[in-house]
């Protein structure tokens, strides 16, 4: 993702684009709206685009993958070549990426390319020291980067049922709530930048713990012959119910996992960043200790790549009777 060419060649093109000149190349913006950026257009990304262009927003995305991009075209959204070029030409960006190592490129090339003011709205689930230093980066340009991490699955971000913890400075986080509102259903302010992020692994511990524990009462209710569904929706309601039955209770009936919403794989940094967390702070946590190795197993057994949802399969496999 990194921009090859000099930073003050990078600005320069980038000052053209935003040209009256060059705009008409590109969809005009939404009058009284603030124009946004996505760069990283996976599962989260892409269902951010999607509802901030159903809210009336222009979108603008950067993604490496040919078919990102082609989604994004396809809804309406016009795509970047980089980074550097998408920062100069919207109000606001959202960056929803895999690790560290693309958010610090990303950082160095909104850098090149962003006007001062620029507000970046970090959303990836990433350890603070790392959104700290792409912060940095940032600042030394003018852009104000806050960390606002999500709670939800890929399929609350398409029906925009995500909750947003926003961390940093008050000022940039009033600028930016009406594009909160245009990808979130529930958004909170939680102060200094980083309490984004410890509120967000604070919800994943709960999430891994309450994926288990419902691929456990599901798994049971199946060896007693009443299926997955039927169980979702009696216990939804119910003293027992809790969000990871709703949302992840249906995916664990007829190998429902294949439909991604949370890759296995992309959970284990998850997991790892919660994992620190609790040693660094000295908390106890033998609930979550013991889901560990499930889902590392499931990553074993072939599921890196699907939902984790998986893990009732993994339970299942673990207890069914041999042959």
């Amino acid at each position: 993702m990194s921009t090859k060419k000099p930073a003050s060649s990078a600005a320069s093109r980038v000052r053209a684009a935003r040209s009256s000149a060059s705009r008409s190349t590109l969809s005009a913006p939404t009058p009284a709206r603030q124009r946004v950026g996505v760069v990283g257009l996976g599962i989260m990304g892409s269902a951010m685009a999607s509802n901030l262009r159903k809210d009336g927003f222009d979108v603008w995305g950067h993604d490496p993958s040919p078919a990102a991009r082609k989604a994004l075209k396809a809804m309406g959204g016009t795509v970047c070549k980089n980074a550097t070029e998408l920062a100069g030409l919207v109000d606001v960006v959202i960056t929803s990426l895999p690790g560290p190592a693309a958010l610090q490129d990303a950082a160095r090339d909104m850098a090149a390319g962003a006007p001062k003011g620029l507000i970046v709205i970090e959303t990836s689930t990433l350890d603070i020291d790392d959104k700290a230093q792409a912060r940095d980066v940032l600042e030394r340009a003018g852009v104000v980067l806050l960390d606002c991490p999500l709670s939800g699955t890929g399929a609350q971000a398409a029906l925009k049922d995500l909750t947003i913890y926003a961390s940093g400075p008050a000022a940039a986080i009033r600028k930016v709530e009406p594009v909160f509102k245009g990808f979130t259903s529930a958004q909170f302010n939680l102060g200094a930048f980083g309490n984004g992020m410890k509120m967000k692994l604070m919800a994943n511990l709960l999430v891994a713990i309450h994926n288990v524990s419902t691929a456990e009462a599901l798994l049971l209710g199946q060896r007693w012959g009443i299926s997955p569904g039927t169980a979702v929706k009696v216990l939804a309601g119910g003293a027992g119910g809790s969000r990871m039955l709703q949302v992840r209770g249906p995916q664990m009936e007829n190998e429902g996992w294949k439909t991604v919403t949370m890759k296995i794989a992309v959970w284990q940094k998850d997991m790892k960043l919660i994992a620190a967390a609790l040693k660094e702070t000295g908390v106890p946590a033998p609930l979550f200790a013991a889901t560990v190795p499930l889902y590392d197993a499931a990553m074993g057994m072939g599921h890196g790549l699907h939902d984790t949802a998986a893990v009732f399969d993994v339970l299942d496999r673990m207890s069914r009777p041999a042959g």
